[in-house]
């Protein structure tokens, strides 16, 4: 397929991973739309272009590992898993329901979901050990984590930072989805960050930094990633909360509101 042609394909992948995230949002009557609808594009190309994996066969030994380690953001991951066909798209409308395994946060089960997530900063550690069991054990398989900014400010994560450069861990890719706001605001304004390109360098990580909406740059660099030896990569995708609807973009408010029922045919039509 020719590169135009493949970003068309995945540019109509994140519109309708957009909406199912939406509709089983409004649904569910809970849950979080920012920071879901900000990390499409970033596990769109992962789960559509990059990563190797057995939908049949969830458990394949050879498949790359994803954790996500901003666990608030299940209902994008849930609608990637259903869209790759780990599951059936249908089951996404039970997100939140007693009885559904479709939870809040992503729990073991759940296929396609390699570990719980819910407390912030846990993810990278997980990623380390299972890309050192890689390489200890001469396996080919990568392993890819996906982070808030706002899980920047977590101790653990720069513990984790220096076990992978310690390790060369050249088999493990962090991505940063850098939309800006956490929970309670901007977190420039709660714990900056920055310059955060330079401290990830000084942990002697290979740093890309990419628009986390171009699909070309994000294809690019996780090619880089993969070809970068001897020590980890970080791509920090600047990105945008509640990208794709107009009222959400920017608000820390939508962080963990739902859109309601009765509005989702309008919230819809601004994905065209």
């Amino acid at each position: 397929m020719e590169a135009a042609q493949e970003v068309v394909r995945l540019r109509e992948i994140a519109r309708n991973t957009r909406k199912l995230i939406l509709e089983s949002l409004a649904e569910a009557g809970s849950g979080h739309p920012g920071g879901s609808l900000s990390a499409v594009e970033l596990l769109v190309t992962l789960f559509f272009r990059v990563m190797r994996y057995e939908p049949k066969d969830p458990a394949w030994p050879e498949r790359d590992r994803f954790f996500l380690s901003k666990g608030h953001a299940a209902p994008l991951l849930y609608s990637i898993l259903a869209q790759a066909g780990f599951f059936p798209v249908q089951e996404l409308m039970t997100l939140r329901k007693m009885g559904s395994r479709l939870q809040g946060h992503p729990s073991m089960g759940i296929p396609g979901v390699e570990a719980p997530a819910g407390s912030e900063g846990i993810g990278l550690s997980l990623g380390v050990g299972t890309s050192l069991v890689a390489k200890l054990d001469g396996k080919g398989f990568r392993t890819y984590v996906l982070m808030g900014d706002g899980e920047q400010q977590e101790g653990q994560i720069w513990e984790a930072a220096m076990s992978a450069s310690k390790y060369r861990l050249d088999n493990l890719t962090a991505i940063i989805d850098r939309n800006g706001i956490q929970q309670d605001g901007l977190t420039e304004q709660i714990m900056p960050l920055e310059p955060l390109a330079a401290k990830w360098r000084a942990f002697n990580w290979n740093v890309i930094e990419v628009d986390g909406y171009d699909f070309p740059q994000l294809l690019d660099g996780f090619e880089l990633a993969a070809l970068t030896r001897n020590r980890p990569t970080v791509i920090i995708a600047h990105t945008v909360k509640g990208k794709g609807i107009s009222f959400m973009e920017w608000s820390p408010t939508y962080h963990g509101t739902a859109p309601a029922k009765d509005k989702l045919l309008d919230v819809l039509s601004e994905l065209g």
